[in-house]
């Protein structure tokens, strides 16, 4: 596994922005029992972590990454927030979990898929720790459904930039619309996919900011250097298409972008 966006300060600020400002729309009806236990692979710097506490009090937690950094970050974030929860830190492979069958009764990953060489082998790997009857939830983006106003060549390049670099480190920033075939694939049942689109205008400046801005542009502006090292873009076609980007803010403006739930049953 190669993370494309880096493990920056930046990016940490980044990843909390995304999980802010989208929560109400990623963690929609996503909730557990007090009691159940739930792990939630490649937990990151704790974006969302925080949020599935908040929206599902007295689990009992397992927050696993490969990244000690992200874990050390995660826990500091987490503990501060919700001091009396059930959460433990694991850094651990999601393909080599040190759990035993059937040790989970829920998994969540959020934005983890995208980034994985073979995101079937380790949704396989995710099923064997969940017991039968128990929930797997994915959450993945689809940099596909980008579109905007007024639209860009430039802005969709750059866009493309990123999809292509992640691409070579061996992940899929495209990935959202193949979440049912992977997670049939992979043995689970009851698979249920949802869109969850997010469209911003002027009107909606929370998402203006949180969303276009610090979120995907934000992203997107951050492989620059790599784009260009690796022969994508030109430094001039860059900064227009960011430039362009940048433009989907006006007052005039509008930006789309998909996002993908699925929910699966282990049989």
């Amino acid at each position: 596994m190669s993370y494309v966006h880096g493990y920056s300060v930046r990016e940490g600020r980044r990843l909390g922005d995304q999980a802010d400002t989208l929560a109400d729309l990623l963690h929609a009806g996503i909730a557990y029992p007090a009691g159940s236990r739930v792990l939630e692979v490649g937990c990151g710097v704790g974006a969302q972590t925080v949020h599935l506490l908040a929206r599902s009090p007295g689990v009992r937690l397992v927050a696993v990454d490969v990244s000690a950094a992200s874990l050390a970050a995660a826990r500091a974030t987490v503990t501060a927030a919700y001091p009396g929860e059930d959460v433990t830190f694991c850094r651990a492979d999601l393909h080599r979990l040190p759990y035993p069958d059937g040790a989970f009764d829920h998994v969540f990953a959020c934005f983890v898929l995208e980034h994985l060489p073979d995101p079937r082998s380790a949704l396989a790997a995710l099923r064997r720790v969940l017991r039968p009857g128990g929930t797997l939830t994915v959450v993945e983006g689809d940099h596909g459904s980008a579109f905007f106003h007024p639209d860009s060549a430039y802005a969709r390049a750059a866009i493309d930039c990123q999809v292509r670099l992640q691409a070579a480190a061996g992940g899929d920033a495209r990935i959202g619309r193949r979440l049912h075939p992977l997670l049939t694939a992979a043995g689970y049942a009851e698979v249920d996919v949802t869109p969850r689109a997010v469209y911003v205008d002027a009107d909606r400046p929370g998402l203006v900011d949180g969303f276009t801005r610090n979120t995907f542009i934000a992203m997107v502006a951050a492989v620059g250097a790599d784009a260009l090292a690796a022969g994508l873009t030109t430094p001039d076609d860059w900064r227009r298409g960011i430039a362009h980007l940048h433009r989907t803010t006006w007052a005039d403006g509008t930006f789309h972008y998909t996002f993908f739930t699925a929910r699966a049953v282990r049989p």
